[in-house]
C-alpha cells in the first residue's frame, strides 16, 4: 500500500500526547503544530489510527498545501491535487473548513471555490459534467491559515470522542479526548487504584477503565473510510480483530468514581455498562470532603465544577479548598483540570508541580499537575 501524509487534528494542548500515541502505533512523525500532528502512513494506519488513537479528533488524508492569497490560487491549487487517487464518479464529496489570519476569509466562497476545482478536475478526468454523489461521503476539508491552504479527506466521519458510551451526560461533560489525555499525564497504569472524587457522568473513570482494560475507544463505532471504493478491503476487520486480541478484560472494580450528585453516579454507572467496562467501575455517592483513598498508592484524576460553568467563583474556591485538604495525600498522584487564572492554586493549597494549557470547549484551562512528594 502506498504511504500518505496523514493528520490528525486535536484539541489546543494536546499536541504532545498525541504525538507520543502515533509514536507509540509505530508510525513515523512528520511535524507537530498547533492542534495538529502529521505523520506518515498508509491506509492500514487509517485503519489502526481510527480504532486506537485516544486523544485525536479524527485521521485525515492530507491531499496537500500551497499558497493561496486569491480565489485564483486557491481554484487553481485545488484543481492540479490527485483527486481521482481516491474519489470516484459517483461518490458525494461536500467540502467544510475553516480560514484563519488569511486573505481569503470568506469561508462559504472558499468552500464554493474548492467544490468548483474538485468538480472540474473530476469532470476532466471521468468525461462528465454532472456528478451524481450518491454513492459514499468522501468530506473535503480545508484549512487555510496565514494563506497557505492545506486540503484533506475526512477518514473518520463523527468525531473520535464520540465514542458512544455517553448518550446521556450530565451538565458541562469533559470531552472523551480530555479525559483520555488526563489519564495518559497521569501515567496511570492497571496495578493501582485510580480515583475520580468529582465523576459527574463517568467520562474520565470511564477513560481509565478502558485503557486498564486495553480497550480502544474506537472499537465500537463504524468510520467513514469503511464505505470507500479507494480503500483495500478487510483493513477494518483486521484492525477490529487486532484490538480485540489486545483486549483485558476487567473482573473486578480498578477504577473508583464518586459524586455528591446521586443522578451524576448512576449516570457514571449506566455509560460504564455503555463502553463496555461496567466491572471495572465502582462508582457510589459520596462528597469530595469525604474522600479517603483504598490503599497506600493511587492516582486520582478529577474535573470539579468550574466558576464559569457551574457555580460562581467564591463556591468554587471552596471547593478548590476541601479538595486541597483531602486530595493531597501521601502516594497519590493528583491531577486536576481547572480555568485558568480563577485562582486554583491558591485555593488549593499549593502550587502545581506542573500544568498543562488546554481549552475545554471555550474555557481557557490548566490541568495542575501534582506527583512530587
Amino acid at each position: 500500500m502506498a504511504e500518505m501524509r496523514l493528520c490528525a487534528p486535536c484539541l489546543f494542548g494536546l499536541e504532545s500526547v498525541l504525538k507520543d500515541e502515533i509514536d507509540l502505533l509505530g508510525y513515523k512523525v512528520l511535524a507537530v503544530t498547533d492542534g495538529r500532528v502529521t505523520f506518515a502512513g498508509d491506509f492500514r494506519a487509517v485503519a489502526r489510527c481510527n480504532i486506537f488513537l485516544r486523544t485525536a479528533e479524527r485521521v485525515l488524508i492530507e491531499l496537500g498545501g500551497f499558497s493561496a492569497t486569491s480565489f485564483e490560487e486557491l481554484f487553481q491549487g485545488v484543481k492540479a491535487l490527485p483527486l481521482e487517487d481516491y474519489i470516484g464518479p459517483l461518490n458525494a464529496f461536500p467540502v467544510k473548513g475553516t480560514s484563519l489570519k488569511s486573505k481569503l476569509h470568506s469561508v462559504p466562497d472558499c468552500q464554493r471555490i474548492i467544490k468548483k476545482a474538485a468538480v472540474t478536475r473530476l469532470g476532466e478526468i471521468y468525461g462528465i459534467t454532472r456528478f451524481e454523489e450518491s454513492d459514499a461521503v468522501m468530506q473535503l476539508q480545508f484549512i487555510i491559515l496565514k494563506d497557505k491552504a492545506y486540503i484533506y479527506l475526512d477518514t473518520t466521519g463523527d468525531a473520535l470522542y464520540k465514542r458512544g458510551y455517553r448518550a446521556i451526560s450530565g451538565a458541562a461533560p469533559l470531552r472523551e479526548t480530555i479525559a483520555a489525555a488526563m489519564v495518559k499525564l497521569s501515567r496511570y497504569s492497571a496495578g493501582i487504584p485510580f480515583y475520580d472524587p468529582m465523576c459527574g457522568s463517568g467520562t474520565i473513570a470511564i477513560e481509565a477503565a478502558m485503557k486498564a482494560a486495553s480497550l480502544a475507544p474506537g472499537l465500537g463505532r463504524k468510520f467513514a473510510y469503511e464505505d470507500w471504493d479507494c480503500v483495500p478491503t478487510g483493513l477494518a476487520a483486521e484492525a477490529r480483530a487486532e484490538a480485540l486480541d489486545l483486549r483485558r478484560p476487567l473482573e473486578s472494580p480498578v477504577v473508583f468514581a464518586s459524586d455528591l450528585d446521586p443522578k451524576a453516579v448512576e449516570l457514571t454507572r449506566r455509560n460504564a455498562v455503555l463502553a463496555g467496562v461496567k466491572k471495572g467501575v465502582w462508582a457510589d455517592v459520596k462528597d469530595v470532603a469525604d474522600f479517603r483513598p483504598r490503599e497506600e498508592r493511587g492516582v486520582i484524576v478529577t474535573n470539579p465544577p468550574y466558576g464559569e460553568r457551574l457555580l460562581d467563583r467564591d463556591k468554587a474556591a471552596e471547593i478548590y479548598r476541601v479538595m486541597g485538604k483531602t486530595l493531597l495525600l501521601p502516594g497519590h498522584r493528583c491531577y486536576v483540570i481547572a480555568p485558568k487564572d480563577i485562582g486554583f492554586e491558591a485555593a488549593f493549597g499549593r502550587p502545581a508541580d506542573k500544568k498543562r494549557k488546554i481549552y475545554n470547549g471555550r474555557i481557557t484551562c490548566d490541568i495542575y499537575q501534582y506527583f512530587k512528594k
